[in-house]
């Protein structure tokens, strides 16, 4: 029963619906700031994919949670999210045609900007999640993000 508790308590911190204060003082999530920047547009939709499966990674809808962001006018965004203690990994988009959806090419290549964590950048096939994985132990944590143009 404690398990599931604390699995439920997480998930609630992870999706953003308790209070920081409230997961810190359950043992739950710590304060990490995604900062992406590059953008190719400064009014463009950012959306950021967070991973913790690294079977489910990239897969469509293997996501743990989603952020959407708007630069204002921005070239750099900078996301404070809750995350649990582990490793994470993730995927960045941005929309430049606001279609609300990533454009490939006839090859599947992306045509709109991407990134993913540790700055990976694929050069003929998607990148592993252990290459982009980083590791939440800790407040204060930021990962830097450079968008791949």
């Amino acid at each position: 029963m404690h398990l599931l508790k604390h699995l439920c308590l997480t998930t609630i911190c992870a999706l953003g619906l308790a209070t920081p204060t409230a997961c810190l003082a359950a043992g739950g999530p710590t304060s990490v700031t995604v900062v992406v920047s590059a953008l190719a547009s400064t009014s463009a939709t950012v959306k950021l994919y967070f991973y913790n499966v690294r079977e489910k990674f990239l897969a469509k809808g293997g996501y743990a949670f989603m952020r959407v962001v708007k630069p204002s006018g921005q070239r750099q965004v900078s996301l404070p999210v809750e995350l649990p203690a582990g490793e994470w990994a993730v995927a960045i988009t941005q929309d430049t045609n606001n279609n609300d959806k990533l454009d490939k090419n006839f090859m599947g290549i992306p045509t709109e900007p991407f990134a993913f964590s540790n700055n990976v950048r694929p050069r003929l096939a998607p990148p592993d999640f252990n290459d982009c994985k980083f590791t939440v132990d800790g407040p204060g944590k930021v990962v830097s993000i450079i968008l791949t143009k």
